[in-house]
């Protein structure tokens, strides 16, 4: 490596001691990328782009933020998920379209973010399970308590795409076509009875004066109801997953190490383990 990187690398590392140089790589490389991203924005007039490259380098700094902040570790494998995460959902899905794409993109994201999300829940509830001496909770409310904090942080993030889309008329709950539906309101005499439509081949859309706006080929437009469900379900197999981990690994530490890479910990305690 250059002796001028080494140097860079090494004063960043000093700034944020705590952060592994592992870490800190990671951290330069994906910037840098962002930055040229954002540079490459500009230069094109989307200004749209740009907030999301500004909101990225922001995102980026959260990991340094919450360690100076709170006083806590964040392992090396956490943070770089962290660092990689804010990466494929804002510049790659968002601005390289990933989303559009690749259709499991936006799937495997939120199911990333529902064992990230556990993972932080899980690490913080030890915290305050190992630091209070009125609270002793087993590894199964522990594991619980891991599990409910990541399904409420989907739920938290399903309300701010609804908000977005209907406040600022984007599409973050993403529309599919489907070719049928099942709804009461379809019934002639109003009654409360399911009217079933199978088969729709296209669909089209009038404004007020009878003024052809759209025509859907395929199907009738889904506006985001599945999207929301299928990412909160695909939230709850990430929670259940690390949930199931953490579990385990406090109860067999020298087996199931794999959840540790994950679990936040006191700075003057970054070697300290889960007690039973």
């Amino acid at each position: 490596m250059p002796k001028k990187k080494h140097d860079a690398i090494t004063r960043l590392s000093e700034k944020y001691r705590n952060s592994s140089k592992q870490s800190i790589i990671v951290y330069l490389i994906i910037r840098g990328i962002i930055i040229g991203v954002m540079i490459r924005q500009i230069t094109l007039g989307d200004w749209h782009n740009v907030f999301l490259c500004g909101l990225s380098l922001v995102l980026l700094f959260i990991p340094f933020f919450l360690r100076s902040t709170f006083k806590i570790n964040l392992p090396s494998v956490l943070e770089i998920a962290v660092f990689l995460f804010v990466f494929a959902a804002e510049i790659l899905g968002e601005i390289a379209n990933f989303y559009g794409h690749i259709p499991i993109w936006d799937t495997m994201l939120h199911t990333v973010t529902g064992f990230l999300a556990a993972a932080v829940g899980f690490g913080t509830i030890d915290l305050l399970n190992r630091h209070s001496k009125r609270l002793k909770m087993t590894p199964l409310f522990v594991a619980l308590v891991s599990f409910c904090f990541s399904m409420t942080v989907g739920v938290v993030w399903e309300f701010g795409e609804y908000s977005v889309d209907r406040l600022l008329k984007f599409d973050t709950q993403k529309d599919r076509i489907i070719t049928e539906i099942s709804s009461v309101k379809l019934h002639p005499d109003g009654e409360n009875e399911e009217v079933k439509i199978n088969g729709i081949s296209y669909t089209i859309i009038f404004d007020a004066d009878g003024n052809e706006l759209a025509r859907i080929d395929g199907g009738y437009l889904d506006i985001g109801l599945r999207d929301t469900m299928k990412d909160m379900l695909v939230n709850m197999i990430g929670a259940v997953v690390f949930s199931t981990a953490g579990f385990l690994y406090i109860h067999r530490r020298d087996k199931y190490k794999f959840a540790e890479s994950f679990i936040i910990t006191p700075l003057e305690d970054k070697k300290s383990e889960i007690t039973e």
